[in-house]
């Protein structure tokens, strides 16, 4: 099986191509290098490389392959509201043009990193399921939401989108992003002893270990197309469903000499919803997901501590997406579109 990963050195591609290698599978990336340099210990591991951006993917790239797995986006929401427009160009137009092309290559299979936060401001009292309604609050879900539509749109006997709609990711990564929730967590609270919430720590947030996304990702890729195509699926476990106060004192139990600090005039944070997982466990079986939060903080905890993690590590552009991005602004290196003014990295 021949595959191409895009945003394959990526936070989560990082951690996903190890997982298709490991089945046998043939990988190419495709990656426009903003993070190149970001790592976090030892690189992704080396895959051919077709080092483009996103909106100049060209039909070519796309030709012999059996299958698509789409993880490039401008990835969070502090990112996407950087520059809202640039965000609907790349996450939404640029992913709806490669999924064009890809059914144009005769690409049988397309899976599309969606996210739980298509579900954005949510009663806590729901247990969202894939048919639950839309309610995206920011320019980074709304991108995932039209995407969602315009692949159901291109779908036949003969391309197969499938939407995975990933929970809250965390844990360490090659490429690791100190801005998901317990990864910054944990990544404070092991440098300076502080874990500090920016909500008031009511919020309901599902999660889901990077790992686990890899293994649904590797499940839907192998499963049988009657049970996948065209469909959506929550990607996490039923257990993992936390308010972010709860993720804080599990990272303070973790480590004891650490303390909770909520900041100055923090309120509830309108990101709030509690997702269901039943589908996925139930159609596509070879789905287990195997870590859980406790074990990943414990995990990011030792990681941590094994690479010498810095407060300024946390509070610099090495592992946080919308500050590394500015920086590239800043130094010339990018234009305010997200396009390289210089040659993108090799």
């Amino acid at each position: 099986m021949r595959v191409l990963v895009t945003g394959h050195e990526g936070y989560i591609g990082a951690v996903m191509v190890p997982f298709l290698l490991g089945r046998g599978i043939e990988v190419t990336g495709l990656d426009s290098g903003l993070f190149q340099g970001c790592d976090f210990g030892p690189g992704p591991d080396p895959v051919p490389c077709i080092r483009r951006d996103l909106r100049d993917v060209r039909l070519e790239d796309l030709e012999g392959l059996d299958a698509v797995i789409h993880l490039a986006a401008i990835s969070n929401d502090p990112l996407g509201n950087l520059n809202p427009a640039c965000t609907y160009e790349i996450n939404h137009r640029a992913s709806t043009r490669l999924a064009e092309l890809a059914r144009r290559a005769g690409v049988e299979r397309f899976l599309y990193s969606s996210s739980c936060s298509v579900y954005g401001a949510a009663s806590p009292d729901e247990i969202l399921t894939e048919e639950a309604t839309f309610s995206p609050i920011t320019p980074y879900a709304e991108s995932k939401v039209r995407v969602e539509a315009d692949l159901l749109e291109l779908a036949d006997d003969h391309f197969s989108p499938v939407f995975l709609r990933n929970a809250t990711v965390y844990g360490p990564s090659p490429r690791l992003r100190g801005d998901l929730v317990v990864n910054n967590l944990v990544g404070w609270a092991h440098t300076t002893g502080r874990i500090l919430l920016k909500s008031d720590g009511t919020p309901w947030r599902p999660l889901v270990h990077v790992e686990d996304v890899a293994r649904a990702f590797l499940a839907a890729l192998l499963a049988e197309r009657s049970a996948v195509h065209a469909q959506a699926f929550n990607v996490g476990r039923g257990d993992e469903n936390y308010r972010i106060m709860e993720l804080a004192e599990m990272t303070r139990d973790a480590i004891p000499d650490s303390r909770i600090e909520v900041a100055e005039g923090a309120g509830p944070d309108p990101r709030c919803y509690r997702v269901s997982f039943e589908k996925i466990q139930r159609e596509l079986p070879a789905y287990r997901p195997a870590r859980c939060v406790p074990e990943g903080i414990t995990e990011l905890l030792e990681a941590f501590r094994r690479q010498g993690l810095e407060q300024t590590d946390l509070e610099g552009s090495r592992y946080v997406r919308v500050m590394r991005i500015e920086k590239l602004i800043e130094q010339g290196r990018l234009d305010g579109d997200l396009r390289w003014r210089t040659e993108a990295p090799a």
